[in-house]
């Protein structure tokens, strides 16, 4: 599903001056760290985005603490656990949804190259078919190893200039040149097609 303007509005929300002061204090559950606590929480949520190998992950880090006192802010209190494993449950949820946007981005990024070998075009363009190829795709990223998935969809996320930068460093995080990174990044897309054609053709 492509992204909604809500969604996009609520992740460039940032909070005011009044607000962060706010959200200070819950995290320090009534004590005063002077920031340390803020400072902690964040180190702790861009490593846990590391290890699941997520290239912007102080990006990530900052979109949950973000969503974390927006939330403070909208309900005025946050009662239903500890504010460090709050933030770990928020941390997931935009896990997944990071993950999502960056698989529909490689699904749509060129959906003619999906045809099967009699010549009818099977691609995302025709809404009858876009769900089933979904489907097939994801399984087919389930079976890539992890390094080669979660490149693959880091390669195709964002648009535009954000592309761009996000596979710039990509490319510094893997220590390949861009030309290798293409490269790299072709050959996983040829295998994916690979076997969406396959699972095209055993129906």
């Amino acid at each position: 599903m492509a992204e909604t303007s809500k969604s996009r509005l609520k992740r460039d929300w940032a909070p005011s001056e009044s607000v962060f002061h706010r959200f200070l204090h819950w995290l320090d559950e009534g004590g005063n760290s002077n920031g340390e606590r803020y400072l902690e929480m964040r180190r702790r949520l861009v490593g846990y985005f590391d290890r699941k190998q997520c290239a912007p992950a102080d990006e990530l880090a900052d979109e949950t603490l973000n969503r974390v006192a927006r939330r403070l802010e909208e309900e005025g209190a946050i009662t239903e656990a500890v504010p460090a494993q709050y933030c770990y449950i928020v941390a997931k949820f935009v896990f997944l949804e990071h993950v999502r946007r960056a698989r529909h981005q490689l699904v749509t990024v060129e959906p003619d190259v999906i045809a099967s070998k009699d010549g009818v075009d099977r691609s995302l363009t025709e809404p009858d078919r876009a769900q089933g190829l979904l489907e097939r795709l994801e399984r087919c990223l389930e079976r890539l190893f992890l390094a080669d998935r979660e490149l693959i969809l880091e390669y195709y996320r964002g648009e535009q200039r954000e592309k761009i930068e996000n596979r710039r460093k990509l490319a510094e995080r893997l220590v390949l040149t861009m030309n290798a990174l293409s490269i790299r990044a072709c050959r996983i897309r040829e295998q994916l097609e690979t076997c969406v054609m396959k699972s095209l053709e055993e129906g």
